[in-house]
């Protein structure tokens, strides 16, 4: 008699959804970030960075929307003199990976500014950054500092601020580009709430939060 053999069933693989894609995708990117200008490995991650992007990107607001907000913020006003900011930097998942003081002094002449930041993180590490700032009539600002590549630009309407950037990130002995997207809001003469997405060919990598205040000269 011919020997009669039981099938193997065949187990299906849960469907992916966009979310879990975007997860397990972006942590790869995270274990391949030292391979990213390695030749053998750019086709393939240029590829995979363009997909992503389409999955998970999504345009900036309009600054403008945000015209009729009240106080008026006028950066060379605010950016003037002593202040103090307490910010958290956030992976995308939200898991807070920093904590940070900033103390800022900002001098003005005319539509040229200087702003003199020094960092101060949870764990004992300092860090200085100067921005070199010119306001535009047309409520534009533009900047430069060191670590910055090329020239930041910016947009003032009503109560905010859109500032955007390109930063380089020092990450394990080598130093690469990332791309921020800062949102300022004034709530008070003295109170300023800013907003930055951090992203790498568009996909998003974390969030910076602060809080600013102005000191009393």
């Amino acid at each position: 008699m011919k020997r009669l053999t039981t099938p193997t069933p065949t187990v299906c693989p849960p469907a992916s959804v966009a979310r879990t894609m975007a997860d397990r995708i972006t942590q790869w990117l995270a274990r391949s970030v030292k391979c990213l200008h390695a030749a053998q490995h750019r086709q393939r991650l240029l590829a995979l960075l363009a997909s992503l992007t389409l999955l998970v990107s999504c345009a900036s607001p309009d600054v403008h929307r945000y015209a009729q907000e009240r106080p008026l913020l006028d950066l060379a006003q605010y950016f003037n003199g002593p202040l103090i900011a307490h910010g958290i930097f956030q992976d995308r998942n939200g898991q807070v990976l920093r904590r940070f003081t900033v103390m800022m002094e900002g001098k003005w002449e005319g539509n040229q500014g200087v702003l003199d930041e020094h960092f101060t993180y949870a764990d004992g590490q300092k860090e200085r950054r100067v921005w070199h700032l010119r306001r535009h009539p047309d409520g534009r600002y533009t900047g430069t500092a060191d670590g910055v590549v090329g020239t930041a630009t910016g947009q003032t309407s009503g109560n905010a601020f859109q500032w955007t950037y390109t930063l380089q990130l020092p990450v394990d002995g080598q130093v690469y580009e990332v791309q921020f997207d800062d949102w300022m809001f004034l709530v008070d003469d003295r109170v300023m709430l800013n907003r930055a997405t951090m992203s790498k060919f568009g996909v998003r990598l974390g969030e910076v939060t602060l809080s600013f205040q102005k000191l009393s000269p």
